[in-house]
């Protein structure tokens, strides 16, 4: 089977570039490492990456987990609401999507606790 990782990489730029997202916010959202995602999208280097890597960086563009998966393998994609979508790949890439969410409230809160710690001891040095 013959894969095709320079679509592959075609497919990310362009729906990348439709979000008008950077190459940091896919990476945060699918929870693949940066240098993955770089590497991936401009086909700089040409490996074999998981099913894994390729299902979450489709989830997190908004496709069916399989999408890029099809792409690699010459197939067409299938429509995100495809009934035969595998449930627990379904199920991952939702829950995949709920952590990244859920890191970037808890990096908010961080950084909130962190302005009121430095408010409050602003506040008791000037008392």
């Amino acid at each position: 089977m013959s894969e095709d990782w320079a679509a592959v990489a075609r497919a990310i730029r362009a729906r990348v570039d439709e979000l008008g997202w950077r190459q940091r916010e896919l990476a945060e959202r699918s929870r693949v490492s940066q240098a993955t995602v770089r590497e991936i999208q401009h086909h700089t280097v040409e490996r074999h990456r998981s099913d894994r890597t390729l299902e979450s960086l489709s989830a997190a563009l908004g496709w069916h987990p399989r999408h890029l998966l099809a792409v690699l393998r010459n197939e067409n994609p299938p429509a995100v609401d495809d009934p035969g979508t595998d449930e627990a790949t379904t199920l991952s890439a939702r829950l995949d999507a709920m952590q990244i969410q859920l890191d970037q409230v808890v990096e908010r809160l961080d950084s909130l606790q962190s302005d009121v710690s430095t408010v409050v001891k602003r506040v008791r040095a000037d008392d």
